[in-house]
């Protein structure tokens, strides 16, 4: 149990009061619907990308990047690097001049301008119902921390709170600052709270990155005690593993990474539009580029203080018996039974009544992973720092719900509401309905957070949201992109086969361990992967070659759009974008540089 000072609440204070002051602060210059959906495209790289990060790396990824680290061990690094980074210079590169350069306000408006108006509708409803989802998971995933943490346990108790109780204030208190900002500054505020949660996010996690190595012994004991990496067991020996196409652990890192993150650095608005919010296209291509090398980085302080965790030794209860002047003197040191059946740190998942370890149907106990990362950080940091990684992980916590939230705005006012309701709607009620918007996302995600307390983990939600959208998304935006041939006819039949496609794929299967209902086999159970990750590799796999096939077939049999009309919405008939003439201050000498050190990295830890 943490035992927070006075300087440990301080800082969670001060952060709070900042970032509302930030809104505050912007709240003059947000008077138009532009100003308040697009930040008035007056952003400079550098707060771009940092915002881009701050967007990209929010709750679900920072609880999930812990439990993957605490479960698959090293081999999660180069996953999360080689899945992460050459999207990112994807994105810069190539992707960003046409987004930016059609003056698209969102992602599905670039659609319309691309192909046609049901492409975009389909799209914006797919969107918005994912980013409510994905809202409702940082909700959750901010109350499972704070409860992890028992910070607040003596204040539930005296308000006679039981557990669901306290989850729901946990919830709903972060939910009305992220709410309260977005009110006042819109996406300019989002932005400058991303910038700052990202600066929070590595001053807190570098300390516990040190002090773990420091004692554990360095690299050579990282190496001992760090798990095997189980799921690549796991994955070889389900059917048709990778193992028996010859891929290793780098191979499926760069191969299965890569539809996950290629899926969402390269679509996904919710972190796009704050590089559409720079101040011009070459601030606009940057920014993904500067990401891109923070992102080599970000993997080993988010995976490493789990992977220690995974190692380290058990907690038991203990009973020491002294005797001092003819008495004898027991000291116990009780730990529950859900953290003495876990793994190192990691504690085993607990039933909510009895507080009794969870075992799956072989037997084993079943580890939360997701709580590595709350276990690590009470582990290490001492009093006083212990508010520092507190406030870093409040930060990014509420960064990524800020970000789902003003993205679902933008949607809905610029792709939905405009669009189909009010045509004619002056700019005044386009930013009113944008505040609604915000509004209504975060009743929706609050309500769907108290879903996810029934659903089998935070890891197996957030990758089959990926899957359902990002995979077919990306699919439909890298033809539209770069073929010219692709048609709004074959746009929306592709992509509305390829979430078909991941939907039937989840309702037809399970985990190894899971039961059918939400963790899916609520059809019928046809087949059973070892874990939620290897069916979500697949569900994105086969929703992106469906989305593919579809696209492609459609788009043959019907009529495209003249070249005239594509230019600066297709690659092959955009110009280039200006740059220096020296060559080494080029987008791609640069980008170069980032992928051999990501390369770098990933054969070090893979």
């Amino acid at each position: 149990m943490p035992n927070p000072t006075v300087v440990d609440w301080l800082m969670p204070t001060l952060y709070l009061f900042f970032a509302i002051s930030i809104g505050y602060g912007l709240r003059p210059s947000v008077t138009t619907s532009a100003a308040f959906t697009q930040a008035g495209r007056t952003m400079p790289a550098w707060l771009c990308a940092l915002a881009f990060l701050g967007a990209g790396v929010g709750s679900e990824q920072v609880i999930v990047m812990g439990a993957a680290g605490a479960h698959y061990g090293l081999a999660s690094i180069p996953f999360y690097c080689l899945g992460a980074v050459p999207a990112l210079l994807f994105t810069g590169l190539f992707m960003m001049p046409l987004y930016y350069g059609s003056k698209a306000r969102s992602t599905p408006e670039f659609l319309r301008l691309r192909f046609d108006e049901k492409t975009r509708a389909l799209n914006a409803v797919l969107f918005a119902a994912v980013t409510v989802f994905a809202a409702g998971i940082s909700l959750y995933a901010t109350a499972r921390l704070i409860q992890a943490l028992h910070v607040f346990d003596a204040a539930f108790n005296r308000l006679h709170l039981g557990p669901d109780g306290s989850l729901i204030v946990t919830m709903a208190l972060p939910a009305a600052v992220v709410l309260l900002y977005i009110l006042l500054s819109g996406l300019a505020g989002a932005m400058y709270n991303q910038g700052m949660q990202f600066c929070l996010l590595m001053a807190g996690f570098l300390p516990i990155v040190f002090l773990g190595l420091k004692k554990i012994g360095g690299w050579r004991g990282l190496k001992a005690i760090a798990p095997m990496a189980a799921y690549l067991h796991a994955w070889n020996g389900a059917a048709g593993s990778a193992h028996s196409l010859g891929i290793g652990a780098i191979g499926l890192a760069a191969g299965l990474g890569m539809v996950f993150g290629a899926g969402y650095w390269c679509t996904d608005f919710r972190v796009l539009q704050t590089a559409m919010a720079a101040e011009d296209t070459n601030a606009a291509r940057r920014a993904p580029l500067i990401a891109a090398s923070a992102m080599i980085v970000l993997p080993l302080v988010l995976i490493l203080p789990s992977v220690i965790a995974s190692g380290l030794p058990t907690p038991r209860t203990t009973i020491i018996v002294s005797q001092s002047n003819g008495s004898i003197y027991h000291q116990i040191t009780v730990v529950p039974p859900a953290v003495a059946e876990g793994q190192g740190l990691v504690p085993a998942k607990a039933e909510p009544a009895t507080g009794k370890p969870i075992r799956d149907a072989s037997g084993r106990v079943v580890l939360d992973y997701e709580m590595a990362m709350p276990a690590v950080l009470v582990h290490f940091l001492p009093t006083g720092l212990l508010g520092l990684g507190l406030t870093a992980l409040l930060a990014c916590l509420m960064s990524g719900l800020g970000a789902g939230i003003m993205a679902f705005s933008t949607v809905f006012t610029c792709d939905l509401y405009q669009a189909y309701m009010r045509k004619d709607a002056e700019d005044r009620h386009l930013l009113a309905a944008g505040k609604w918007a915000a509004a209504g996302a975060i009743l929706l995600a609050l309500g769907i957070a108290c879903t996810i307390i029934r659903f089998t983990g935070m890891v197996d939600a957030v990758v089959l949201l990926f899957a359902i959208l990002e995979a077919p998304q990306l699919s439909t935006f890298l033809l539209g992109m770069f073929w010219k041939r692709a048609t709004g006819h074959g746009a929306f039949a592709g992509l509305a086969a390829g979430a078909a496609a991941a939907i039937l794929h989840y309702g037809l299967t399970l985990p190894a361990a899971a039961q059918p209902g939400w963790s899916g086999g609520w059809i019928t159970v046809l087949h059973r992967y070892p874990d939620g990750l290897a069916r979500a590799f697949c569900t994105a796999i086969i929703a992106f070659g469906v989305s593919f096939i579809v696209t492609v077939a459609v788009s043959l049999c019907t009529q495209p759009r003249p070249e005239a009309e594509l230019a600066g919405l297709v690659h092959s008939l955009t110009p280039r974008p200006p740059g220096d003439e020296t060559w080494w201050k080029q987008p791609e000498a640069l980008a170069a540089g980032i992928l051999v050190a990501a390369m770098v990295v990933s054969v070090i830890f893979g």
